[in-house]
Parts: structure tokens; C-alpha cells; sequence
């Protein structure tokens, strides 16, 4: 997130070089040095992992015929993981608790400050959120083995509340929103009272309204880490092995529908901004129904009655497929020429020869055929190759439509209405946007670090370092941004 942030992942062994602070280490790996919150690592003063015969004992306690029982380490392990999780799931109900109770009871108080839709982009869905975790909490509880922790199996827990789960991804979704309207809101002196006063109301630590909406983000990336942990220490044979194996599976799937629906909503953007920089562009905009741009190129467009062929750019989204001409002096400037509805499409690949309805000779050529109309658009590609890209495209693009009906994503109209008024800004100044980082995330250069940050800020994982794609810059060629 940050220039500052120390970013590493599971089993990664961290040097500490400062510990000052309570909350915040600095900390260097193999890739650098910076800072990164305390709570998220394990304090090893051996830098050997013991072995088992070492550790044999160290769980040693009391049964009920008085004689001893020793767990192994491995098992010592197991309980300390299921203490924890059972430990972080208490806190995170409580600090729901504080959020819903403490902000959003008394902003719903005060019809004169908030409107229902403002405080929807300020909370998202944290109540729907409180609701399910406070089940989830009670279903870990019933499976905890107070005589013999070890034996607990709370596996089954998250295989059970695996759909609940998705219900983070509208929040994820939502949060940079709430970002800009508490910046928005924080410029005025009445809000800011406001705020404070809810805080101190319901006695909760002295941070920030963003820093405490920021933890659901934080929670549903660290379910995977802890399952990880937890399958580490426990046996084969042991009941819950099957299951946790499963939940750790359902939750990296969650976590990373999680993070392509980010990566979608950041797409969106790109999206409005190449719709505006197309000339007489007509009907509605793109964002209505696509928000996914997968594949584009060069493509001749062979059309009835005098099979007349014409030079197009094709632009294939999700549902629909755009076809532009280039202007013939300036090739960089496209001109907008209709679009295709991929819903009532069908994809025909077309073999080599003589065309019966056109009575012309094609080559590399597919047509989109209309079953409902009866009408077919017959395009050909230069290279046998480019024709299979295309052909390919087309099937990831009914895939890409399936996994969206499934699950459930779309674009909010707020969403589609600022990411238009963000491409008209950007194309009536010429200049690129500058998307400013919230100020809860900027940290001042080591060693002079903030007291006042709870180590609940900060997220706790970095998405992967995706290879830098060439793709939109190809097509920024194709249709600049205009000044």
C-alpha cells in the first residue's frame, strides 16, 4: 500500500529492527525493510524450529483419573491456532458491535446531517456483516473442545458459512467510496464533532471512523492465513483434516473473488474513459452493461447486398461488441459505427471458400449469427491466428457473463455515474486523475512514526504482483484521451 509498508506472506521470517512502538515494527526481509503491524507475526526468539522431541511435554496437563496427559507440539500448536482464532472472532464481533451501535445507530438519529443513500456509501453492508459473524462466532463456539482444544473442529464451520462470506465483497467494494465521502465529510467542523462525539459515546479507542470501517477488509483477507495455520498443525488422521483442508480452499476462493471484483471496479474507469475519448459515439453508455473490456483488434467487415467490405476496429465487452472506423488522416481517432448484442449471438466458424449467402470467396472468416432476427454479420481476420483469438475470446466472454450471473456482480449506478463523470473531467482538463491515498494511509519515513495509528489499520494483504500488461496501453494508441 505504501512506499513505508513491509510487504510479506505467510512462513516469511522477519528481522525486527525496531520495536519501539507497541503496534508498529520496523521490520526487513529479502526485499526490503519497512514498517509492518506487530500483530501479524509470531515472535520466534530461536531462529531453529524445534523439533518434535524437544517440544514432547510441553503441553503436559492433568486428567481427570489425575494422572498426565502430554499433547505433542504439534498439538500444542493446534490449540494455540484455535485460541486464536476464537480469540481475533470475539474481538472483531465487538468491534462490529461498536461500529453499528456506536456510528451507525446515532447517524440514523440525525435525519438533518444523513440521508439513507449517504449513509450507505459511508457503512456499506457492515450490519448485514454483524449479522452473519455474530452466527459464524456462535457456530466456532459450539465446536470448540474446552477439555481438549486440539480436538476442536471448526473446519465444518467454514465450509458451512462459506456463501455468507461473499457478502464482503459489496463492502470491499464500497469501501474507497466511503474513503472520499469521510474525506468530504471530515472538511466540516460539525461532522467532525459529530463523529468524535459517537466515538466517545460508545468508549472506543481514539482512532479515526475510516480506520475502524477499514478492519471488515482487513478480516476476510486474514480467514486464509489463519486456516493455512491451522492445517499446518493439524494430523491427517485428525477428524477436522478434511475439512479445514476444504475451508482453507473456499476461503482463498472467496478472498480472491474478492480481489478480481476489485480489479473489475478499477477496470471501470479505463472503461468510461476510452467511451469518451470515441467520436459520435451514440445510444448508452458502455458502463450499463459491460464492464470488462477482453479482447480487440483489426477485423473486415463483409456486409449485404453488395458484399462491401469495410476496415473496422472491434472492441469485445462483456455482452456486447463495439465496431469503430479510424479516421483516414488521423489514425488514432475512432468513429464510433454501432455495436452487436453478444446475449443473442450465436459464434459460427466459417471454413475457407466461396460464402453462399454473399456469393464472395472469404478466408479466416467467423459469423455472428441472430437467431431471433435471422440476421448474420460476417467478419474475417488477416491470419489464421488472429481468427482463433478471436474465436477464443468469444468463449471467454459467455464464460466471463456466466460467472457474473453466479455471482451476483454488477455495477451500482453510483458506481457507472461517477466513473462517466470522472472521464468527462479528466477529458475537459486533458490531465490524468490523481487518485489521492486516504490520509489514515500515509505514513511519515522511518524512524519518526505516529503513536496515534492502532495497529488495526493497515490491510493485511497485498494483493500479487500481476506481470504489467500492455493491453490498454495498445489501445490508448488506438483512441487517445484528447486534450
Amino acid at each position: 500500500m505504501d512506499d513505508q509498508e513491509l510487504g510479506f506472506k505467510a512462513g516469511d521470517v522477519i528481522e525486527v529492527m525496531d520495536a519501539t512502538n507497541r503496534e508498529w515494527w520496523w521490520g526487513r526481509v529479502a526485499d526490503g525493510e519497512g514498517w509492518f503491524p506487530a500483530s501479524f507475526v509470531r515472535l520466534r526468539v530461536n531462529q531453529d524450529e524445534p523439533s518434535e522431541d524437544e517440544l514432547l511435554g510441553t503441553g503436559a496437563r492433568e486428567t481427570a483419573d489425575g494422572g498426565v496427559e502430554v499433547q505433542s507440539s504439534k498439538d500444542q500448536m493446534r490449540t494455540n491456532v484455535i485460541n486464536e482464532i476464537l480469540s481475533t472472532e470475539r474481538d472483531y464481533i465487538k468491534h462490529l458491535r461498536d461500529i453499528c451501535e456506536g456510528y451507525v445507530r446515532q447517524c440514523r438519529k440525525r435525519a438533518d446531517m444523513f440521508s439513507e443513500e449517504q449513509l450507505r456509501t459511508i457503512f456499506g453492508n457492515i450490519e448485514d456483516i454483524y449479522r452473519c459473524q455474530k452466527a459464524f462466532v456462535k457456530a466456532l463456539e459450539q465446536k470448540f473442545n474446552r477439555e481438549r482444544p486440539h480436538l476442536s473442529e471448526l473446519g465444518a464451520c467454514f465450509l458451512e458459512h462459506q456463501a455468507d462470506f461473499q457478502i464482503y465483497s459489496e463492502y470491499c467494494n464500497n469501501h474507497p467510496n466511503a474513503c472520499v465521502e469521510l474525506s468530504r465529510l471530515s472538511k466540516l467542523s460539525k461532522y467532525v464533532y459529530f463523529f468524535e462525539a459517537c466515538r466517545l459515546l460508545q468508549k472506543m479507542i481514539d482512532i479515526s471512523l475510516d480506520g475502524f470501517l477499514l478492519t471488515p477488509v482487513q478480516k476476510i483477507c486474514k480467514y486464509p492465513l489463519q486456516l493455512a495455520e491451522l492445517l499446518k498443525y493439524t494430523h491427517p488422521q485428525h477428524r477436522d483434516f478434511k475439512d479445514v483442508e476444504a475451508a482453507l480452499h473456499a476461503m482463498r476462493n472467496v478472498a480472491q473473488l474478492i480481489n478480481e471484483r476489485k480489479r473489475r471496479l478499477e477496470n471501470i474507469d479505463k472503461i468510461a474513459q476510452w467511451q469518451s475519448s470515441i467520436e459520435d459515439w451514440e445510444g448508452e453508455d458502455l458502463l450499463v452493461r459491460s464492464s470488462e473490456l477482453i479482447y480487440s483488434g483489426e477485423l473486415t467487415r463483409v456486409t449485404q447486398p453488395q458484399a462491401k467490405s469495410q476496415h473496422r476496429m472491434f472492441f469485445l465487452f462483456d455482452r456486447q461488441l463495439i465496431y469503430c472506423k479510424k479516421d483516414l488522416l488521423r489514425r488514432d481517432v475512432l468513429y464510433y459505427k454501432g455495436r452487436l448484442d453478444m446475449d443473442s449471438l450465436e459464434v459460427v466458424d466459417v471454413e475457407d471458400g466461396k460464402d453462399r449467402d454473399l456469393h464472395v470467396s472469404v478466408k479466416n472468416a467467423f459469423r455472428l449469427f441472430c437467431g431471433a432476427s435471422g440476421d448474420s454479420h460476417l467478419l474475417c481476420a488477416r491470419k489464421p491466428e488472429q481468427k482463433q483469438r478471436w474465436l477464443k475470446a468469444f468463449a471467454r466472454e459467455r464464460e466471463q457473463v456466466r460467472l457474473d450471473q453466479e455471482t451476483g456482480f454488477s455495477i451500482t449506478e453510483l458506481q457507472r455515474k461517477q466513473a462517466m463523470l470522472n472521464a468527462s473531467k479528466q477529458q475537459a482538463t486533458g490531465k490524468p486523475k490523481v487518485i489521492s491515498r486516504p490520509s489514515y494511509l500515509t505514513r511519515q519515513k522511518h524512524p519518526a512514526l505516529p503513536t496515534t495509528w492502532p495497529q488495526q489499520q493497515v490491510l493485511v494483504l497485498a494483493e500479487p504482483r500481476r506481470k504489467p500488461s500492455t493491453f490498454w496501453h495498445s489501445i490508448s494508441r488506438l483512441a487517445p484521451f484528447r486534450k
